[in-house]
């Protein structure tokens, strides 16, 4: 199976990886990095839009570039408080090579009011390698793994992330 993931960050590529081999055999994924065309943090709906918009520049990618692939995904972060207090979330969105698209959200984690600022204005990476004194954390275990002392990281909030939007994929008799 081949996978192509808008982007190149290998925490999101594993995240997606693990994802899929959760319910595929013989997983391949290629990361290609390509525009969200939201901010560097998005904010509420610009989550999704941004997740949305790599996949469809992924999709016309592989078309210019004669790729062909079973599912073109992309993952996106960035910071809401649509549930009532600021967190930071993840969209996954996922559509396989028949154009059928879906998405999942992965788990959500609190901000301080006191740095809610300061993410939307730069981004939660270079807000997380400041705090603990790292640097591209992003492109690793993340900020996550920092504040929950290694109980949970990026690759794992990506891979919950790819999972709940391969509940569509799945699980055809139901949602198609």
């Amino acid at each position: 199976m081949k996978i192509l993931i808008g982007t190149r960050n290998p925490g999101k590529i594993e995240g997606a990886k693990l994802a899929f081999e959760t319910f595929y055999n013989d997983v391949q994924i290629e990361g290609i990095p390509v525009e969200s065309g939201v901010g560097e943090e998005p904010v509420d709906s610009e989550i999704y839009q941004g997740a949305s918009n790599r996949v469809k520049n992924l999709v016309k990618y592989a078309e210019e570039n004669n790729m062909e692939a079973d599912f073109f995904v992309a993952v996106e972060s960035g910071i809401t408080n649509k549930l009532g207090k600021w967190c930071i979330i993840q969209i996954a969105v996922i559509r396989d090579k028949n154009g059928y698209e879906s998405f999942g959200t992965g788990p959500a984690f609190p901000v301080p009011d006191k740095y809610v600022d300061e993410i939307i204005k730069t981004d939660l990476g270079k807000l997380m390698d400041d705090i603990f004194k790292e640097k591209a954390l992003r492109n690793s275990v993340g900020g996550i793994a920092f504040l929950t002392h290694d109980a949970v990281t990026r690759i794992d909030m990506t891979k919950e992330a790819f999972i709940m939007a391969l509940t569509e994929h799945i699980n055809d008799d139901i949602w198609k």
